[in-house]
């Protein structure tokens, strides 16, 4: 496993910068206040079809930041990792892509 390239004694990391963790961070609050208003839906007894399009568009949600990060990775940590010579890196890569399907 490569050491980290910032301290050099963590194992793999990905240091974001303040302007990319604010964005991550406020579409997890999004999706978080989504998760909280299908719980009231529940609590509500709300009706069955308006509670699952609400959670289909938290999936979506999810989906869309999944596929944001991924694309972050692919163009920085993968990037940096085959430069180092670590080619395992896209078996990783290969594996991960498998789970998000």
């Amino acid at each position: 496993m490569i050491n980290c390239e910032h301290c050099g004694t963590c194992e793999k990391s990905t240091h974001r910068d303040n302007d990319e963790k604010k964005k991550l961070t406020k579409r997890l609050k999004i999706i978080e206040g989504q998760i909280r208003g299908v719980e009231n839906m529940i609590e509500e007894d709300k009706y069955c079809n308006d509670v699952l399009i609400q959670l289909l568009a938290i999936n979506k949600s999810i989906k869309s930041l999944s596929t944001e990060i991924l694309r972050n990775h692919l163009s920085t940590c993968v990037v940096r990792d085959i430069k180092n010579g670590d080619d395992d890196v896209i078996d990783e890569v290969m594996e991960l892509i498998g789970r998000l399907s």
